[in-house]
Formats: C-alpha cells, sequence, structure tokens
C-alpha cells in the first residue's frame, strides 16, 4: 500500500510542473502588441495603422527640401497595389527616381541617447537581379542625416548579384574624423557593414520577412543582428560609436531606390527575443492579428 502511495505521489508532483506550463498563458503576441511604436499594414492607404508619434506618411522631393514636405503619397511611382501584400494591400515601387516617402521618427521611434534598443520588422517581394536597376538599394533608411552618419539601414549593393546588408553607422565625425573618398567605398565604412548576406532569399512573386534587431547602442557594447524569414543571419557586437540625432529631423525613409513590393512594416521599442520574431514571422494575419 505504502509503495502505491509514493508511486502516486511520484506521478503527480512530476506531472504537475507540465500541468501548470500547459496552463501558462502565453503572452508573446501582447508582448509585441504593448512594445509596437509604429505599424503601418497599407491595407487603408499609407497612414499608419498604429502610431506613438506621427501616423502620417510624407512625400519630398528631396532630404535637404523638407519644407515642402506633402502629407501622403505623392509620387506616381509608388502606389497602393490592391490585394497584392504580404496581407492584404501592399506598397508597390515600380522606379528609382528622386523624392522620398517617410514616417516621423519621433515617438516612432523610440530613440535614446544613453541606451537605445528597438527592433524593424517589414516583409518584402522582388527579384533583385531583374527587378532593381543599377546601384545601391535601401528599403529602409532611418536617420536624420544620411546613410553614413547616424542611420540604420538594410541595403542591396550596386551591381549583381546582390549582397544583402544590414547597416548601423554611428556618427560619422566619430568613425570618419577625416573624410577621405566617398564613404561607401571606406574600408572602415565596409567594416562596419554586418552581416552580408550572399544570395539572399528573395524570389519573384514570394515574399521574405526582414527583421532589425539591435540593443544597447549609444553605449560601449551595441549590437544588432540581422534575421530573415525567421532566421538569424549575422550579429555585430561591441558597436560603441554614438548615435546623435536631431530628432526633428529624423525620418524611416522607405523605398530609396527600390523596385518592388514592401508590407507590413512595423517598429518596437526594444529589441525582440527569437520566440517573439518567430512569432512575428508566423502570425497568420500579420500584425493586424496583434489587434484582434
Amino acid at each position: 500500500m505504502q509503495n502505491q502511495t509514493f508511486i502516486k505521489l511520484v506521478i503527480f508532483f512530476g506531472v504537475l510542473p507540465m500541468l501548470l506550463a500547459s496552463c501558462a498563458k502565453d503572452t508573446t503576441q501582447a508582448d509585441l502588441k504593448s512594445s509596437l511604436t509604429l505599424y503601418a499594414s497599407f491595407d487603408k492607404g499609407v497612414q499608419a495603422d498604429f502610431a506613438l508619434g506621427d501616423a502620417n506618411l510624407y512625400t519630398v522631393p528631396s532630404r535637404k527640401a523638407r519644407d515642402s514636405a506633402q502629407v501622403g503619397l505623392h509620387k506616381p511611382d509608388i502606389s497602393i497595389a490592391k490585394d497584392k501584400g504580404r496581407y492584404g494591400d501592399g506598397l508597390l515601387f515600380t522606379e528609382r527616381s528622386r523624392g522620398n516617402i517617410y514616417y516621423p521618427s519621433a515617438k516612432n521611434i523610440a530613440y535614446n541617447t544613453s541606451d537605445w534598443s528597438g527592433a524593424i520588422s517589414f516583409w518584402l517581394s522582388l527579384d533583385p537581379a531583374t527587378d532593381l536597376k543599377p546601384g545601391y538599394c535601401d528599403p529602409i533608411q532611418i536617420t536624420d542625416v544620411s546613410y553614413n552618419d547616424a542611420s540604420i539601414w538594410v541595403d542591396f549593393t550596386k551591381e549583381n548579384p546582390r549582397d544583402f546588408r544590414l547597416g548601423v553607422i554611428g556618427d560619422r565625425d566619430v568613425w570618419n574624423p577625416t573624410p577621405n573618398g566617398p564613404d561607401n567605398e571606406n574600408p572602415i565604412f565596409i567594416k562596419q557593414l554586418e552581416p552580408v548576406v550572399k544570395n539572399p532569399p528573395f524570389r519573384k512573386g514570394e515574399w521574405t520577412h526582414i527583421l532589425i534587431n539591435f540593443s544597447n547602442l549609444n553605449t560601449e557594447n551595441g549590437q544588432a543582428s540581422l534575421y530573415m524569414n525567421g532566421e538569424l543571419k549575422g550579429t555585430r557586437k561591441n558597436i560603441s560609436d554614438p548615435f546623435t540625432w536631431e530628432l526633428d529631423k529624423s525620418n524611416i525613409y522607405l523605398g530609396l531606390g527600390y523596385i518592388g513590393l514592401m508590407d507590413e512594416l512595423s517598429i518596437f521599442n526594444r529589441n525582440l527575443s527569437d520566440k517573439e520574431i518567430s512569432t512575428l514571422y508566423t502570425l497568420e494575419n500579420g500584425v493586424q492579428s496583434l489587434f484582434e
């Protein structure tokens, strides 16, 4: 009888942790939602579905002409593509042309001068070899000045076969105090471009998920990682250069030189865990699922 009681106790206490674990609520989606600062589905136009800052998208003829910014989409080579997005509608870029579109960074990016973390998520659909025109192409670039000065971006290299690169570049006057030659060919600059993805998994008619994860920028131990389709492609560590913004001049630029489709732009106020990145990648109805 004592042996039977002992066996029952062993079974009970062995099963109990599993029962408790199964009953514990998975808060991953709720945590993702609470960390959002900007979400643009492009299903109801170009105004962001959710934004802590300005939800409007702006069009400017050039970065130096911010005073000429117009609310909304005013470039004939960019349009909303009905039912062509990863989920619902998408943003379609058809030509490489002058002018820029952007969402303002203020409050839509959780910028911090002392310890800055965040994540940037979006989907792309294109064949880089046949869709892109010659030249560098940045599907997204976040900065108050340019690609080489306190900037976060991903790009396609300028010629086929194109690599896909992550750029997390600090203040130019720190990393390049004595400028010499074009920055995009400068060995110091190139050394900061990590990871570099050879033969990236982009295909015509298919969608690729991009996630930029960064933490502890504006400290001595900053780092940034690139994920594609939920898989870690590489991490750059020990980023110590400062990122100094005039926040009211910083913008989230989309589609610089890009030709193809974009969808589901989402920005978070902290770096995400591997589980959260996997969840984001596999959401059945995209980020809209977090609001259901």
